[in-house]
């Protein structure tokens, strides 16, 4: 059985191979390890091979698993890639360094609350519902660029990027040439886009950051 550290290092490889397909710069795509529902005896191995950027959906598991490796690995950054809930903004914010599910406006105004009264900046991306499906986090495509503009103007909050998820049933591509392109309306740098069966495709269109679990760590 393939293990997690030699999974990592195959990822690492394809990222950068696909890096050069697209005539992108060497390394100007950031690899998030998508640890959730994994242990810690999981996740070590993989900050041992030199990981340090690792996504987690729920706030409530993060808490029981990271502070003991933050405290061995500092350098660690967290991202919470899943669902946020408004009363959770305040954990949320202690804990992680990158939100990429900002998707509405009490969500916003929770996040500006804790960043001024903790005075902590964690980076912010506003999560697209690409595929506006109903059951699906997100803002609609249509409403995005306005609601990155409100964060900025109504609560003083530094949006980074935007974050997509596509529907699994679909072709990635027009997904993430979507958020591509609302990416430039918006006037962001950054895209996350891009999971363990798609990522490639992603980097071709200008992510600029994945989130990889089960090519990773194997399946949940």
């Amino acid at each position: 059985m393939t293990s997690a550290v030699e999974q990592f290092f195959t990822v690492k490889a394809k990222i950068a191979a696909a890096e050069r397909e697209a005539g992108r710069q060497a390394g100007v795509v950031t690899l998030v390890a998508v640890s959730k529902t994994f242990d810690a005896n999981d996740i070590r191995p993989v900050i041992e091979a030199g990981q340090r950027i690792f996504g987690e959906n729920r706030v409530q598991e993060a808490q029981g698993k990271w502070p003991a490796l933050k405290e061995a690995f500092p350098d660690i950054e967290l991202h919470l890639i899943g669902p946020l809930q408004s009363n959770k903004a305040k954990e949320a914010v202690a804990l992680f360094r990158v939100v990429e599910t900002v998707d509405r406006e009490k969500i916003a105004a929770e996040l500006a609350k804790e960043i001024a009264r903790q005075g902590r900046s964690p980076r912010l991306y506003v999560q697209v519902n690409t595929g506006s499906e109903p059951q699906k986090a997100g803002i609609e495509p249509r409403e995005a660029v306005a609601f990155v503009t409100r964060c900025r103007t109504v609560h003083g909050l530094a949006i980074e990027g935007l974050m997509c998820i596509p529907p699994a049933d679909e072709n990635p591509g027009p997904h993430f040439a979507l958020l591509e392109k609302l990416g430039v309306e918006a006037k962001v740098e950054k895209l996350s886009m891009g999971m363990s069966g798609d990522y490639e495709t992603a980097i071709a269109f200008g992510a600029t950051s994945v989130r990889v679990g089960s090519a990773i760590f194997g399946a949940r």
